[in-house]
């Protein structure tokens, strides 16, 4: 199927160090390209997928679960891991929860998680139903586009498919039960405006990630998809801090 422009993953060779990027809910990696490109301009080996049934159609999503998204990036992870020294996780919005639900159940592999405005609960009306309406409501209004920078687009589904939103509580579940099993650095980005995700995931995430050493940046000039948005910068230049901080090359990966 004919994929929506630049919704094509993305990956580059490094030095040692990897880092696995994971996309949002009914986005696609065009919302994590610059992230992506800065960290391998670092030095980083990268690699961003495409989730299942993401950068098509929300009809074509319809068809996936939390579980085929989660296989993706656990793949990606993999793939780092047999040609890295050490490998990072990093998300936003669901691909936050999906990065720390592979630091959860790789904690040999994953040397540290950096999200921003991770999703971790029910906190959008419009899919609080999706349980009950998706035998019912093929779709609903869509999630994507949340940014304050004048001109930045998304380009996510403009429809949510609520067979695929359905799935969401089971991997909240997981990752929230888990979170205590996490001892590797977290880095935690959030804008204190946010259309789409409420404060509720930062205040799971702060309260249950009690063994993981935490540090949490707010991004006040932001909405949702905020490594499009104003604060870009701020997230990839902390992000590769983060990663020389915490890896075992430290500035060895500079170029």
């Amino acid at each position: 199927m004919p994929l929506l422009p630049g919704a094509e993953p993305f990956a580059c060779d490094g030095d040692g160090v990897g880092v696995v990027l994971c996309h949002g809910f009914t986005g696609s990696p065009r919302s994590m390209r610059p992230w992506a490109e800065h960290l391998a301009a670092a030095g980083f080996a990268v690699d961003l997928p495409l989730l299942p049934g993401h950068g098509t159609t929300w009809q074509d999503m319809s068809t996936t679960t939390t579980d085929d998204w989660f296989a993706e990036v656990e793949a990606a992870l993999l793939r780092l891991r047999d040609c890295c020294d050490q490998v990072f996780t990093m998300g936003l919005s669901m691909g936050g929860c999906l990065a720390l639900r592979l630091a959860e159940v790789h904690p040999e592999t994953v040397a540290g998680v950096v999200v921003v405005n991770p999703s971790l609960a029910m906190e959008t009306r419009l899919l609080m139903f999706a349980p009950l309406l998706r035998r019912v409501l093929p779709s609903t209004r869509g999630l994507a586009g949340d940014i304050k920078k004048p001109g930045a687009v998304e380009a996510g589904y403009d429809r949510v498919p609520t067979a695929a939103a359905a799935t969401l509580p089971k991997l909240w579940r997981a990752t929230r039960r888990d979170l205590p099993a996490i001892t590797a650095p977290v880095l935690a980005y959030r804008s204190p405006e946010d259309h789409v995700i409420g404060p509720q995931s930062l205040r799971i995430l702060t309260s249950r990630a009690v063994n993981a050493p935490l540090t949490v940046h707010a991004l006040d000039d932001s909405y949702h998809v905020a490594t499009l948005d104003n604060d870009a910068a701020t997230v990839f230049e902390g992000s590769v801090a983060f990663v020389r901080e915490h890896s075992r090359s430290g500035e060895g990966t500079k170029r």
